[in-house]
């Protein structure tokens, strides 16, 4: 049977979120989350479907692609077509014709999943590595320390405050209410967590959402952020502890998150947090 390219409408959101949750293991190379999918609904199911792609053979969904911009294809593979050709070779085509609808003409990255074998031909192809980012992991089968700040868990009559928060810890952030509304109200919030930490005097400080893929699976952290008017307090590590918390009570086995490696401060409280270094990842990209 043909690989088959979709976008798979709203509809068909639920299966792709499932498989990239079957996906999701304990070592598993670096790649596409069923989280990832959850944080990018706050744009609404609607703009989220438009922003995915399936492959599938004979009905069953080989890889999941989310459009994260016109330039940027993340995508997840299943375990067990990582080195399919037929699959690595349709994925190179696809994303090399702008007719496909996949990635439009000129520069372009991909996150692809270390050793798959379509990164092999997507280099034979011309693409280069682009810039490094540190993933790391910390295992939740050990007890996890009290963070030492107030942690809050936000709900729907809290969402200003997690906004805000979002707003002044990235410059570019355009979070809004409505946003979180958006994002809480996909499939994949079910199995989320957002949490404000508050420092001494009452005031939020940072906040950081979580996303389970399961019990007994990796669940990811995305995004974390720090206000900007109170950094330098240790208020990084007290919400990313918080956050392993969480992934905890949720059943997860290890909570994971990637940040650029140029980004030596995010590194150093993930690490102050509990979390190791696993692996330096880069995505692919093609020159215009």
């Amino acid at each position: 049977m043909a690989i088959v390219l979709r976008t798979p409408g709203v509809d068909g959101l639920g299966e792709a979120a499932g498989v990239l949750r079957e996906w999701q293991y304990d070592g598993a190379p670096t790649q596409l989350h069923p989280g990832d999918l959850g944080w990018f609904w706050r744009f609404g199911a609607e703009r989220t479907a438009a922003s995915v792609r399936t492959w599938s053979r004979d009905g069953r969904i080989l890889a999941v692609g989310l459009l994260d911009g016109a330039e940027l294809l993340r995508l997840a593979i299943a375990p067990d077509a990582r080195q399919d050709e037929e699959l690595a070779q349709q994925l190179v085509e696809d994303v090399a014709e702008p007719v496909r609808g996949v990635l439009t003409e000129g520069t372009a990255c991909m996150e692809t999943p270390e050793g798959a074998l379509v990164r092999l031909l997507l280099s034979e192809d011309g693409w280069d590595s682009d810039e490094p980012w540190t993933s790391l992991s910390r295992d939740l089968t050990e007890p996890v320390q009290d963070p030492g700040v107030r942690i809050g868990v936000i709900g729907p009559e809290q969402a200003a405050v997690r906004t805000a928060v979002q707003r002044a810890a990235f410059d570019s952030s355009t979070f809004t209410e409505e946003r979180w509304h958006a994002m809480a109200a996909g499939p994949p919030y079910a199995d989320a967590r957002c949490l404000v930490a508050y420092d001494d005097r009452g005031r939020a400080v940072a906040t950081v959402t979580v996303w389970s893929a399961g019990p007994g699976k990796p669940g990811l952290v995305e995004p974390m952020g720090v206000h900007r008017e109170h950094r330098g307090h240790g208020h990084g590590k007290a919400i990313t502890v918080a956050a392993t918390a969480a992934l905890q009570r949720l059943g997860s086995s290890t909570a994971i998150v990637s940040t650029p490696t140029s980004d030596a401060a995010a590194v150093a409280t993930y690490k102050a947090a509990g979390f190791q270094p696993v692996r330096e990842v880069r995505d692919l990209r093609r020159g215009a």
